[in-house]
């Protein structure tokens, strides 16, 4: 099984990343020089996550050379249209210390101000036009919306980032990517999101899991890891847990069979959040200058 993913133009991404979200800025320098140093080549943060100057030093600190980690970020509401997104490009840049990041998401769709998030996609278009990106993406999308970008502007995304683990396996909108040669990419694909909204009940903890994982002396993250690695998928697990980070990476010497991927398919219980009624504005996050 492929360690990458290879996006519709070509581009390839480590399948297995780390992810920053809610990781505080003290804590990312270092995750981040751990991970890099474990192995680890992809990273992925977002200017509302308020990390990415301490991503740009773990990567720094690592010694691992820039043309050797995918590094992806993404644009925050506040800073949609067009010109308004040309600018929040060149400060994540600075802010990561790079001249040209992997790959730029939108990081998430505003209902009710759609031509906004066109514009802001059509800016992402001339980023990558210009090559100061590499691909270009979206980031919790629905059907309905990515139907909607994709009539309005002229490169489809590489990536769709949802949330997308046991309990929210999302098929629809997978089979909507698979149509157009997207890339799904999980955030939260161990679940974590479930505990983080104080539900009993998460995938981490699921005996199902637990079940498939005693077989091969893997944990339910591994599990899980590996069931989104096998259906193609990029997975962007957050810990800042060294044994945890080397854990989350130690996926490609077992392989799930294909009634073990579809007994964790059948533990979908549904959708976490409305993103239609989501308001990311009224969120109160400010993204400061560089």
């Amino acid at each position: 099984m492929s360690s990458t993913v290879t996006f519709n133009n070509g581009v390839t991404m480590p399948a297995i990343g780390l992810g920053v979200y809610q990781t505080a800025p003290e804590e990312t320098v270092n995750s981040v020089q751990t991970a890099l140093e474990l192995g680890y080549r992809h990273i992925d943060t977002a200017a509302a996550y308020l990390n990415e100057r301490e991503v740009g030093e773990g990567l720094r600190r690592s010694g691992v050379p820039r043309d050797e980690v995918f590094i992806e970020t993404k644009v925050w509401v506040t800073e949609y249209g067009y010109d308004e997104t040309l600018h929040a490009f060149e400060k994540s840049a600075k802010k990561l210390g790079v001249e040209q990041l992997d790959l730029l998401l939108l990081h998430q769709p505003l209902p009710a101000k759609f031509e906004r998030t066109i514009q802001t996609y059509k800016a992402l278009e001339k980023l990558l036009a210009d090559g100061s990106v590499r691909a270009i993406g979206v980031s919790n999308l629905l059907p309905a919306r990515l139907d909607a970008l994709l009539a309005e502007t002229d490169i489809v995304p590489a990536v769709n980032q949802i949330e997308l683990h046991p309990y929210n396996v999302r098929a629809e909108l997978q089979a909507k990517h698979a149509e157009h040669g997207v890339i799904t990419q999980a955030w939260s694909p161990i679940g974590g999101i479930r505990s983080y909204n104080g539900e009993a009940a998460n995938p981490l903890n699921d005996a199902t899991i637990r079940a498939i994982g005693e077989g091969y002396g893997k944990s339910n993250a591994q599990v899980i890891l590996r069931w989104h690695i096998q259906q193609g998928r990029s997975a962007i697990p957050k810990s800042i847990n060294a044994a945890r980070i080397a854990e989350n990476l130690d996926v490609f010497d077992f392989e799930l069979t294909n009634d073990e991927l579809a007994r964790i398919d059948a533990l979908d219980t549904g959708d976490t959040l409305d993103l239609e009624t989501l308001d990311p504005e009224s969120f109160g996050i400010v993204i400061d200058d560089a």
